[in-house]
């Protein structure tokens, strides 16, 4: 599927072949979840966090070595959780943009064929968990800081750039523009729209999802917190 996918994605989606798109999604995603709580040193963000709401001055050593286990077992269920529920709901609400998008295009096209698109699409983020698992179990420790440059698939791995350009080209991810391609000619192979337009369609939204959860909505929150001041 990810090595052909001109001639495998039409035969996919003809089939409805969403179910093991999926599981393969969550498992990777649980699996990189894991990984990443098992290899996480939680003291620096766990004293930070008591540090910023006064509770570090009155804590014991006891109480923080509990609050960093605490921390480690929550990011281990959080990561299971978001492969097991979250990735497949999201899924689900792409598949619906997607039907969405098919309906303003005055395109017909069966709930299942899109679903199947959406799952396909998520493959490439799947295989990104999987690189994101390795990468991460071969580490020694892990803080929250290498956890982002980890596994350089963007061009904000770049050096010198400021907190706007780098929120910017975090979009510029080589497993997100495959995925979107994918989409892209799933979308085609479900709705009969041309491989060509389907891709551009399916890029023009990413675009726009770029602009508003990488750029629009972090700018948002900085400045509400400066305002705040």
């Amino acid at each position: 599927m990810l090595l052909d996918p001109l001639d495998a994605t039409g035969a996919a989606i003809e089939a409805r072949r969403w179910v093991w798109p999926l599981l393969i999604l969550a498992v990777c995603v649980s699996a990189s979840g894991t990984a990443f709580s098992l290899r996480w040193d939680a003291g620096p963000a766990v004293v930070q966090q008591l540090q910023m709401t006064g509770k570090l001055e009155r804590a014991t050593e006891t109480e923080i070595s509990e609050e960093i286990q605490t921390a480690s077992r929550k990011a281990l269920v959080a990561g299971i959780a978001k492969g097991v529920f979250v990735m497949p709901f999201l899924t689900l609400v792409l598949a619906a943009a997607l039907w969405v998008a098919a309906w303003l295009f005055d395109r017909t096209a069966p709930f299942g064929r899109l679903m199947s698109a959406a799952a396909l699409a998520m493959l490439p983020i799947a295989l990104y968990h999987l690189v994101f698992t390795v990468c991460a179990l071969a580490q020694h420790s892990l803080t929250e800081a290498r956890v982002m440059s980890l596994v350089p698939s963007s061009l904000a791995a770049l050096e010198g750039l400021s907190p706007k350009m780098t929120r910017v080209l975090r979009g510029v991810d080589f497993f997100n523009l495959w995925s979107v391609g994918l989409m892209g000619l799933g979308f085609s192979s479900a709705t009969g729209m041309r491989k060509g337009r389907a891709v551009l369609l399916c890029t023009v939204l990413y675009i726009l999802f770029v602009g508003v959860f990488f750029v629009g909505m972090p700018a948002m929150m900085a400045g509400g917190q400066g305002g705040g001041r």
